[in-house]
């Protein structure tokens, strides 16, 4: 049966509706953590630390957790980690109606959901394509829906319903998040239980850690995928760091405004994951991956050069777009010829790069701005971007997608035993 004809299983349909009640709770709390941190103080320093507490784990322990996913049932870490953050944000909307909470308290909770987040989304990552038997088709398909979802859920949905459920009361939004948390678990407790991945020679931990990042960096086509969101990382962070200046100062974009160029680029997203595979087949994932590299570099530089408004809001759409469909055609790849001993490693190995190339950018951006001009970020952004196309083209081409999909195809065998997902073994699957 070929790709094209097959249809995503049963058990997709859970983990997707897992995490979209998973993500609409992320954005709620994305937007109620600072603005409760804004409740306890007004220093900038302190505003700071709770949001950079949040992205610390990947920086302190993404390759170390990548190694333990792939050591530990996918499943389970799954479930685990939301039961862990369903029960963290309880104690915490706990502390919000006793009053007793502090930075310091909501630095810690940023970091420790943080770091649920770290052992979810890599497990998520590992367990797809296992459950797709790494079929490209499928899985593009797959991550175009949860793409979709969870840009609608945290980017749309999500940060506004925090902000109202914050004026109910502090522990409202806290609560809120518990319970998508806990509902994610237990659709997760219900996937199908899939064969655990062949046990390598035992080695410590450390040395699985590195054999993971050194599997990255010897494939040319992983590295090339790898080094998309990191440079991608550093260009965006530069842009984040001054946008809303720019479009105040520049653009003359009251605050209202500033909230709909955001918008734009989600409404550019939603659209940009749902036609990824429409380009994956039309031009070849590699040439798809080239051009949408190419578009935001492109896009970053009309914004740049955006006259007015409406201009600078179809530029920051088109860059949406791009991006949307990058981030389902680059990880997709990556889960169809990763070998599934190693998918947690090479998965939390990539966004580790991308994590550390962020404070790159906000202080390049920074930088710039201040030496020369508020556009001057914008436009070395899109350099960068442009230049990051260039050097990846051939590290991304046509010709290596096929020699590595043809290399993987052996552990792509039809009929695995998850696409059938018959009911009758519900009761087994579950741990």
């Amino acid at each position: 049966m070929t790709s094209d004809v097959r249809t995503l299983p049963t058990g997709f349909g859970r983990l997707w509706t897992a995490q979209t009640v998973s993500s609409l709770g992320d954005g709620v709390t994305h937007a109620a953590l600072p603005l409760l941190a804004l409740t306890l103080t007004h220093n900038p320093m302190a505003l700071a630390l709770v949001t950079a507490a949040g992205t610390l784990p990947w920086l302190l322990f993404g390759m170390l957790g990548g190694a333990l996913v792939d050591r530990f049932d996918r499943r389970r870490t799954m479930w685990v980690a939301d039961t862990a953050r369903a029960v963290l944000l309880a104690i915490s909307a706990a502390a919000a109606a006793l009053d007793v909470l502090s930075i310091g308290l909501l630095a810690a909770v940023a970091f420790l959901l943080g770091l649920g987040g770290l052992f979810f989304d890599t497990a998520a990552t590992a367990y797809l394509p296992d459950l797709l038997s790494r079929d490209p088709a499928l899985l593009q398909r797959a991550n175009s829906r949860l793409r979709g979802a969870q840009t609608a859920m945290s980017g749309f949905a999500g940060p506004p319903a925090g902000s109202a459920l914050l004026t109910l009361g502090r522990a409202v939004p806290l609560l809120t998040d518990a319970v998508s948390f806990l509902a994610s678990a237990l659709l997760v407790r219900t996937l199908p239980a899939l064969p655990r991945p062949a046990p390598e020679v035992r080695e410590s931990l450390l040395r699985q850690t590195r054999a993971g990042a050194a599997y990255v960096m010897r494939n040319r086509l992983l590295l090339g995928l790898a080094l998309r969101p990191a440079v991608g990382n550093i260009a965006f962070c530069a842009v984040e760091t001054v946008l809303a200046l720019f479009a105040h100062d520049r653009l003359n974009i009251s605050t209202y405004g500033f909230g709909l160029l955001l918008t734009a680029e989600a409404t550019g997203g939603l659209l940009g994951a749902g036609i990824a595979s429409h380009l994956g087949r039309r031009l070849g994932t590699g040439t798809a991956l080239t051009c949408t590299a190419a578009v935001e570099g492109l896009a970053i530089l009309g914004l740049a050069a955006a006259p007015n408004p409406y201009v600078a809001g179809l530029a920051f759409a088109v860059c949406g777009a791009a991006m949307g469909a990058t981030m389902v055609l680059g990880p997709s790849l990556r889960q169809t010829i990763v070998p599934a001993h190693l998918m947690g490693r090479v998965a939390s190995t990539s966004r580790m790069l991308a994590m550390c190339a962020a404070p790159v950018g906000a202080f390049l951006g920074g930088w710039l701005a201040t030496t020369y001009d508020i556009r001057t970020p914008l436009y070395a952004a899109a350099g960068l971007l442009l230049a990051m196309t260039a050097v990846t083209a051939s590290m991304t081409s046509n010709r290596q997608v096929e020699a590595a999909l043809q290399a993987a195809a052996p552990a792509r065998a039809p009929g695995h035993p998850a696409l059938d997902d018959p009911a009758r073994k519900h009761a087994s699957d579950v741990l």
